[in-house]
């Protein structure tokens, strides 16, 4: 297998990896006003979470990481490991549908391991195989909980659209140690 487009990993991380580092700097710690935000915020999203459970196809994890399977990719694919490379495309929006970051309309997939994005997508990562495409409901502790992020106000349900294209072994990590602890 040629992984040639796995030499530009790391300038490819994408929006969720930078977007932890970025969330803490942009915290907004006004005592009264953003704690009735959070609250309505953090009661929006187990409302959405709740409601979205009980969607057909729709399958919880013990995290409570969402995940709707919209194709399946070839049998006997192989899924990274916590460490592997992986390149996909994906689309992030909030549940009101605005988008706010798309590989698909960039035209160019990510590439980044499992371990360096939102905690969700670890989880998810793990146990798709390439050709796989999910819809991922994240519910804010998977995500960027209580910190906003750019355009993702704090204590978001994040849905994503995510297809994976390919994965790239590399040596070490933690192989499907995601999928045995979720059975």
């Amino acid at each position: 297998m040629n992984f040639a487009w796995a030499k530009p990993a790391l300038t490819a991380v994408a929006v969720l990896a930078l977007g932890t580092a970025a969330a803490s700097c942009g915290r907004n710690d006004n005592a009264g006003a953003s704690a009735v935000a959070d609250e309505e915020a953090q009661k929006a999203a187990q409302d959405f979470l709740i409601k979205n459970g009980k969607e057909e196809g729709v399958v919880t994890t013990p995290s409570g990481l969402q995940y709707k399977v919209v194709e399946s990719g070839p049998a006997g694919g192989t899924s990274p490991d916590s460490n592997d490379l992986v390149r996909v495309h994906y689309e992030g929006t909030l549940t009101d549908g605005t988008v706010f970051d798309s590989s698909f309309e960039r035209g160019t997939p990510a590439v980044f391991s499992p371990d360096a994005v939102v905690p969700g997508w670890t989880e998810a990562l793990q146990l798709m195989k390439p050709g796989d495409e999910w819809l991922l409901y994240l519910p804010p502790a998977l995500g960027y909980d209580d910190r906003q992020a750019g355009p993702i106000p704090a204590n978001s349900v994040l849905v994503f659209r995510l297809k994976m294209l390919d994965v790239a072994a590399v040596p070490g990590g933690e192989r499907n140690s995601v999928r045995q602890a979720n059975g």
